[in-house]
C-alpha cells in the first residue's frame, strides 16, 4: 500500500488502586516509518477522553525520541511502566488546562474537514457511531443527506481531526452487501483546512435530512462556508 499500514494493539495495564486499565492502542505506520512518526490513537473505557489524549501525547513525546528506529514495542513497555504516573498527572493538571484553554484556544488550531461518503448500509449506526466520536474528540458540525449524497462536515482541533480520520478508515462502521460489519472504503477527503477568520464556527454537531440543495447550501451557510459549498458538493451532482 503507498499509505502505509495500521494495526490495533489491546494491553492490559495494573494502573491507580490496583485497577486494571485495558489500553486499545491503534497506530498507523506511513510508508517512510520510522524516519515519520506513527499516528497513534488511544481509547480506553476506564479513562476520561481527556487522559487518553494525554496518554497520546506522551506516547508522541516518547516516540519523538525514537526517530528513525523501530519505536512500537519500546512504546508499548514506557506506557505499561509509566500509564499511571501519566494518568496520575492528568488529573492534577486538568482543572488547570481547563482555565488556560479558554484563554489560549486560537482559530490557527482549529481546521475544517469535509467528506463524502458513497452509501450507508447500516444508516442508524454508522449514524450513531459518527456522533459518539464527534462527541469524544470535542468536533462540531454536520453529517447531512441530500437524495443520495452523504456528507460529513466536521471542525475542531487539527490533531483530533487527523484522530477522526484514523478511526473513520479504519474501523468497522457499516455491513456489506451479505450483512457483514466492514470498514469504510467508499470514503473521500474533498477538503481539509485552517479555519479562517470570516468563518462563523459551528457550535454543536447535527444530523441534518436535506430534501433540497439550497436546505444543503444553508448548512454551510452556517458556518460561513459557502465557497466550500459551492466548490465540493456540486460537482458531486454530476
Amino acid at each position: 500500500e503507498t499509505h502505509g499500514i495500521t494495526f490495533r494493539i489491546q494491553i492490559s495495564v495494573k494502573e491507580l488502586l490496583d485497577t486494571d486499565v485495558l489500553l486499545k492502542l491503534l497506530f498507523h505506520l506511513p510508508v517512510n516509518y520510522p524516519s515519520t512518526l506513527p499516528d497513534i490513537s488511544v481509547n480506553s473505557d476506564q479513562l476520561t477522553r481527556a487522559q487518553c489524549m494525554d496518554v497520546k501525547d506522551k506516547l508522541l513525546e516518547q516516540a519523538k525520541k525514537h526517530l528513525s528506529e523501530p519505536m512500537i514495542h519500546d512504546l508499548i513497555l514506557w506506557i505499561q511502566q509509566h500509564l499511571k504516573y501519566v494518568v496520575k498527572q492528568s488529573a492534577t493538571v486538568c482543572n488547570e488546562k481547563t482555565t488556560l484553554s479558554k484563554g489560549t484556544s486560537t482559530e490557527d488550531s482549529t481546521w475544517t474537514l469535509l467528506l463524502h461518503l458513497d452509501h450507508m448500509r447500516a444508516k442508524a449506526k454508522y449514524v450513531k457511531t459518527v456522533e459518539k466520536w464527534a462527541s469524544d474528540l470535542r468536533l462540531t458540525g454536520r453529517l447531512m443527506f441530500m437524495g443520495k449524497i452523504i456528507l460529513i462536515l466536521l471542525q475542531g482541533d487539527r490533531s483530533n481531526i487527523k484522530e477522526y480520520l484514523i478511526l473513520q478508515k479504519t474501523s468497522k462502521v457499516d455491513v456489506d452487501s451479505s450483512g457483514k460489519k466492514c470498514k469504510e472504503k467508499m470514503i473521500s477527503v474533498l477538503c481539509e483546512t485552517k479555519v479562517q477568520s470570516q468563518h462563523k464556527r459551528f457550535q454543536t454537531f447535527e444530523v441534518k435530512e436535506c430534501s433540497t440543495l439550497d436546505e444543503l447550501q444553508k448548512e454551510f451557510e452556517t458556518a460561513g462556508l459557502t465557497t466550500l459549498f459551492s466548490e465540493f458538493v456540486p460537482p458531486l451532482l454530476k
